[in-house]
This record gives structure tokens, sequence and C-alpha cells, in this order.
């Protein structure tokens, strides 16, 4: 079994980060600081409340002044980063939390902190407070950075406003109107950067969940102007092509599937155990003189502890198939325990997809 991650918070590492920490704050008393770490509660405590509570023991040793505290920990940072801290950055996620915390009533100051923090480790999520407090302010700070000469402040300019960020808080301004995003985007949108060129592609996917037609005019505007842009464009239209979105499929090449026949499609694991995966397979042919471009997808309906079946899409391939050609397809889908999901036992369903179109379902039984 895999080592929780809450476990990179170990004795080892408190005891490596006070040592660096103690060069910057010559006073500190690394053994107080470690018994407040491990405190009775300790083992209960998960991932991100080993963070949140690592940051407010830290305060206590800190300068009181938030100005500077965060002096001291941008040096401690340079610090860390000069004697290569043997780390994966995950477990420093305390230094943006800080600021969340204690720098609310400063966003000035704040602002420069986190610009500087989410070189080292990303501020994505310390930031969402002050976009809600101060939310005009900090979106033009937001489009500052989007121009930023450092690729990762650029991400975080497009990561930190994303209306729907997964594990963060929401911003229901950016999600009933998202048109301060858009000139962040526009900014970022062909960035020499994989790593900003995803996070606007996740932006955009945000926002297509709540306004599809604002998403829609920006496909019109940008596709074709870079193959970096395409890629965006495409990547933030995920969701609205797994949702069968015509006009958006059309758009991408995948109509229809009048002339795309399915046969022989057979669950081979009508009852799967939990821990184990459904198998299930199909044959497609193209049934036109034509080439067509073809979209192929498949969903499950995953039974939900009310009893009902919710669906979830998930890709197979796109591609262009000959006339008359003829694919023999099997799929495999998972029901290994993971923490982002709960199965429940009982009848669930697998559909087939073609460009948009739901076209097969069959039944199968989960059991434990």
């Amino acid at each position: 079994m895999a080592t929780p991650l809450k476990e990179v918070y170990s004795p080892q590492f408190y005891e490596a980060f006070a040592n660096v920490l103690q060069k910057i704050l010559p006073a500190l008393n690394k053994e107080e600081f470690k018994r407040q770490i491990f405190n009775d509660s300790w083992a209960t405590k998960e991932l991100k409340e080993r963070m949140r509570h690592t940051a407010q023991v830290l305060h206590g040793f800190l300068p009181k002044q938030f100005p500077e505290a965060v002096r001291v920990i941008l040096q401690t940072i340079e610090a860390i980063k000069a004697q290569r801290f043997p780390v994966r950055h995950v477990e420093f996620m305390f230094f943006p939390d800080y600021v969340e915390l204690y720098g609310l009533e400063d966003p000035v100051t704040a602002s420069k902190a986190m610009e500087e923090i989410t070189q080292f480790i990303s501020c994505e999520f310390a930031v969402r407070p002050f976009l809600l407090k101060y939310p005009q302010q900090m979106m033009a700070q937001m489009l500052a950075w989007s121009q930023h000469e450092h690729h990762a402040v650029r991400r975080f300019a497009s990561e930190g406003c994303r209306p729907r960020l997964p594990w963060a808080m929401a911003l229901p301004f950016l999600k009933r109107d998202p048109s301060p995003i858009l000139p962040i985007l526009e900014n970022l949108k062909a960035d020499a950067s994989e790593f900003v060129r995803r996070s606007v592609a996740n932006n955009l996917n945000d926002i297509s969940k709540d306004n599809p037609a604002l998403v829609l005019q920006l496909l019109a505007q940008w596709k074709g102007q870079t193959p970096e842009t395409d890629w965006v464009v495409k990547h933030g239209c995920r969701t609205l092509l797994k949702q069968g979105h015509t006009e958006v499929l059309r758009y991408f090449g995948f109509e229809g599937g009048a002339q795309l026949a399915l046969q022989d499609f057979k669950v081979l694991t009508p009852q799967v155990a939990l821990g184990n995966k459904l198998r299930f397979s199909f044959v497609l042919q193209n049934t036109s003189e034509l080439p067509q471009k073809v979209r192929l997808e498949y969903g499950v309906y995953y039974r939900k502890a009310n009893q009902s079946l919710a669906r979830k899409v998930f890709k197979i391939s796109e591609r262009e198939y000959a006339p008359a050609e003829q694919v023999a397809v099997t799929r495999k889908q998972s029901f290994k325990f993971i923490t982002t999901r709960k199965y429940y036992p009982g009848p669930h369903r697998v559909s087939l997809i073609v460009n948009g179109q739901e076209k097969e379902m069959a039944d199968f039984l989960v059991v434990r």
C-alpha cells in the first residue's frame, strides 16, 4: 500500500526545516518548535490539516508584523533552495497557507509575497480569499502577473483565478461573469511554457461549465492562430465535448454518426467485484464511402448512495476512419478503490458514445 501523502510531514522533515529556519532566526528554539508541531492531535490530522497546523505553529516563532514575517519566509526559501533541500516541494504548502491566514488585511505585502513564493511553491489556493475580498484590485494584479518574466508567476495568474479550481474555495463572481479573466487568458494562450498553456486550457474548461457561449466565442477567435493555441482551445473544450455539445463537436469535425455502425457490443464481465475491472468489447465500422472523423467514448453510469445512476464519460480515441474501415475495440474500466470515488454495489451501466451520441447501452452488476 502506498504511503499516505501526509507522511511527507515527518520528524526528519521538521528537523531539517528547523535547522534552515534557525539560520535565519538564530534565537529559534528548535525543540519547542517541534514539540508544538507534534502535539496530541498530530496523528489524527490529514494532509491539509498538517499544512495549516504548521503555518499556525510557525506564526508563533516569526516576527509579529506581517511584512517582517514575510521577509523571514522569503529568506528561508532562498536558504532552502541554496542547500537543495531533499523534498518534493509539496511539503512547503504551508508558506502560501501562512500568507492566506495572516496577510489578508495587507493585500499589497501579501501580493508581493505570493509573487515570490509561487516561484517556489504555487500560491493558487492562497490567493482565493484575496480575490474574494479585493476582486478588482486582485484581478488587476493577476493581469499584471500574466506578463511576468517567470513562467510560474504567469501560470499563477491563470490558475489562481480559475472559477472552479479543484479543492479550492469557489469564486462565485467569476462563475457569474468570467470576463475579467479573459485578458489574462489572451496574454497566455500562446505562452512559451506548456505549464502555463495547460492552466489556460483548464481555466477555459472551468468557464465552459457555467458560460459555454463565451467559450464558443473564444473558440472562433483563437482557433487556427498557432498550434499551441489550437491545443489550448481543444483541451479547454473537453467538458463540452464529453457533454456532446453539438456546436463544439461540429467545430472540431465530429458530425453525426448515421454512417457509423456499432456491432457485437458485449459486456465481458457482467459481474464485477469491487477492486476488479469491467471489460467490454465492440466493433465500429465506417459504412460511408468517404472518410469520417470519429470521436469514440464510453460512459459508465455509477451507482450513487441514493441508488440513482450518474454518468462519467471516458475517451477512447479521436481519429479518421477510412471508407468501410472496421475496428474491433476492447476496453477495461477499473473499480479499484480510490480516494476520489466511492463505489456502491448494485446494478451499473456502460454505454458507447460516437461523435457525442450515445448509441448502445448495457447493464452490469458490481458486487462486494
